[in-house]
């Protein structure tokens, strides 16, 4: 219930500031290209003929919804209101997914649920291109912002859609996945992506892996190819209002009235929820929080800094220098594979975005001027649409016919192994007590 009247306060808020504000967020994007852009080597039209094309001139020519205009639908004409609608909106009847589920168990003995579409893949060839998606905060494979795009990447090319696979990597306890170790999950720790990727690599060989990440997920994804630069399994990245630097936009959230107690209040109550869902294995977790509705500040420096991941990085001393470590926005100089970026300019949870993409000339950096945290919401036919869903879509169909050598050494610390249940997955509804589009 307390969820719920934060959740009305900011949209009344909002509500006022689109009166009382001059500014307005529809407008053409800020893309940013490195002065020496990429040479990518594509397919040559319908051939098997391979061109070296720099990444500006791909993007230019092969997804141009990403230059477009972005206009808002009438009533949810700034940040806050496109945030509030993304957690509140009723989504179930659009973009309908259904997923099989496969438990991976980790070697420290956590638990992921991998969420594979189509639920029926007996159709779809040993060889096409992987979205593996990570989610936001305590979301999972049955968010809206995650179906707008799954469903039309995996819906059958004779349909419209690409005919691709998909994997949505749900993080330890959330979407339903049991939490089965001491430790939870966190912005900076990749690990668990890191063996997620080694099972699906195995399980479908000659699949290019194009990873797509949001919020929590995208800083996760940013991480994980600066981490392994060349070593990535992931052929190419896309990430949706990545947190970029999470000590200032944490900053950023506490500075304000709405940011402190409507969104990070918000946060933080969505992870105190999860714990309380633990299991018996897991007591202690619950036992090092002791909050009563926290504000992800406070979440942090109680639990995610001692339990967001394994040594020799955790425990860290406070909040502050976990958020350091965390963050991506050093880290983007050493991705390897082209890499997309969108934020948008009126993001009220992420409102500092490095817009020089570290001078890679892999990485494209995009700041719209309007969508929230999430949200992009604008006038579909019949319906209200994403502005992001057309320009993803369009990058996936570009990066799955790059032509790229990936590489990888072993790592014996990490492995994992296939567990028993899982099976068809409805995708369509989230967890009872647990604010969507977060």
């Amino acid at each position: 219930m307390g969820a719920l009247l934060s959740v009305l306060v900011v949209a009344f808020m909002g509500a006022v500031l689109s009166f009382t504000s001059k500014a307005h967020a529809q407008g053409f994007p800020m893309v940013h290209f490195a002065p020496k852009p990429a040479l990518l080597r594509v397919k040559k039209g319908g051939s098997d003929e391979v061109e070296e094309v720099s990444i500006k001139t791909l993007l230019e020519t092969r997804c141009p919804s990403l230059f477009s205009e972005f206009r808002p639908i009438w009533w949810l004409p700034n940040g806050h209101l496109q945030t509030i609608y993304c957690v509140m909106g009723d989504f179930s009847k659009n973009d309908r997914m259904w997923y099989n589920r496969t438990y991976l168990r980790l070697a420290d003995g956590g638990t992921l649920g991998l969420d594979f579409a189509p639920a029926d893949q007996s159709k779809v060839s040993a060889d096409a291109p992987i979205v593996v998606v990570q989610h936001g905060l305590t979301g999972g494979s049955y968010e809206a912002y995650v179906r707008a795009i799954l469903s039309r990447a995996c819906a059958p090319v004779e349909e419209g859609g690409l005919g691709y696979r998909a994997v949505v990597i749900n993080f330890r306890g959330c979407a339903g996945v049991p939490l089965t170790s001491p430790l939870l999950y966190s912005a900076g720790h990749t690990d668990d992506t890191r063996q997620a990727l080694m099972y699906i690599a195995q399980q479908f060989p000659k699949a290019p892996l194009l990873g797509l990440g949001f919020s929590l997920g995208s800083n996760v994804i940013t991480r994980y190819l600066g981490e392994e630069g060349s070593q990535s399994r992931m052929h190419a990245g896309c990430v949706l209002a990545c947190p970029w630097d999470l000590k200032a936009n944490n900053n950023g959230l506490l500075t304000s009235f709405t940011g402190k107690h409507i969104y990070s209040k918000g946060m933080g109550g969505n992870l105190l929820r999860l714990l309380k869902r633990i299991s018996t294995p897991c007591q202690s977790c619950r036992k090092r929080n002791e909050a009563e509705e926290p504000d992800s500040e406070e979440f942090d420096q109680t639990f995610t800094r001692i339990g967001g991941g394994p040594g020799p990085h955790f425990p860290f001393p406070d909040s502050e220098a976990y958020y350091i470590w965390g963050s991506s926005d050093k880290i983007v100089g050493h991705i390897t594979v082209p890499f997309l970026a969108i934020n948008a300019a009126d993001d009220p949870v992420v409102r500092h975005v490095p817009m020089d993409g570290g001078g890679n000339g892999l990485v494209v950096m995009e700041l719209t001027t309007g969508g929230g945290h999430l949200g992009w919401f604008e006038a579909g036919p019949g319906y209200v649409d994403r502005w992001t869903t057309k320009p993803v879509l369009e990058w996936l169909k570009l990066v799955g016919k790059i032509s790229w050598i990936l590489r990888e050494k072993g790592k014996e610390k990490l492995g994992v192994k296939a567990l028993e249940g899982g099976g068809v997955i409805d995708g369509n509804s989230g967890e009872i007590g647990t604010l969507q589009g977060l």
